[in-house]
């Protein structure tokens, strides 16, 4: 059966399609959800897009994390449910406590927009296990309020826990602590991550990188590893 992955609107959200575009290359079933909806129709994982919900007033996320459909996704996740959220949807998991820490403006204060080199540190999720640990992927990152921040408490603790999902390499393009760029939490379903693996699914078509019209698909093992882990807890 074909996984159905979810991919939720919210008034602002600019990349849900590019995502829905992802998961159907993947080999899965994109399924479009409204953030005033508390029906998941039935989904097996999902994905909480890149954008600028409501604008980012107050801050980048916050009132995303409030709506309702977001009631929802708490339980999904809570009940082992994979679920991605990519720039504005880290944002959202953050502000909703699905995964730890804070994203506020990027230290230098300005829009950022490049392809940038990222090392997987975990790679048993839902959402990494295509991966290895330790190899150097590209993706495209496009943010305003990318800085990761978390108290020492916490940074120790997910340090410890090995939940930091991906670093940035080469340079740290927002301030992001620890050059942190992405994380999951303990139960490995839920990912969230600043860069966009949706714009990296397609030969000729993502990073500009020296394989040139080969390259451009690192973000498709995203989408993959997660279809595998539905068909690995369905077996």
């Amino acid at each position: 059966m074909t996984a159905r992955i979810g991919v939720i609107t919210f008034p602002g959200s600019l990349d849900d399609r590019d995502a829905q575009r992802a998961i159907r290359l993947a080999g899965a079933q994109p399924v479009a959800l409204w953030h005033g909806s508390h029906d998941l129709d039935g989904v097996d994982a999902l994905v909480l897009p890149g954008g600028f919900s409501y604008g980012d007033y107050l801050r980048a996320g916050a009132i995303a994390a409030l709506a309702p459909i977001m009631t929802d996704v708490k339980d999904a996740a809570a009940a082992g449910m994979p679920v991605l959220g990519i720039c504005n949807g880290f944002q959202m998991l953050v502000e909703a406590h699905l995964l730890p820490g804070g994203l506020i403006r990027n230290a230098h204060q300005h829009f950022i927009r490049r392809d940038q080199r990222l090392r997987v540190e975990n790679a048993s999720t839902a959402w990494t296990s295509q991966f290895d640990v330790g190899q150097e992927i590209t993706i495209p990152l496009k943010n305003a309020d990318g800085g990761y921040i978390c108290s020492a408490d916490t940074l120790t603790r997910i340090e410890g826990e090995g939940l930091i999902a991906f670093r940035y390499v080469g340079v740290n393009p927002n301030g992001s602590l620890d050059d942190i760029a992405g994380l999951t939490n303990e139960r490995g379903n839920v990912v969230g991550l600043m860069p966009h693996p949706e714009h990296a699914v397609e030969p000729g078509f993502g990073p500009d990188t020296a394989d040139a019209m080969r390259s451009g698909t690192d973000g498709l093992a995203f989408f993959t590893s997660a279809i595998a882990a539905l068909a690995a807890a369905a077996a």
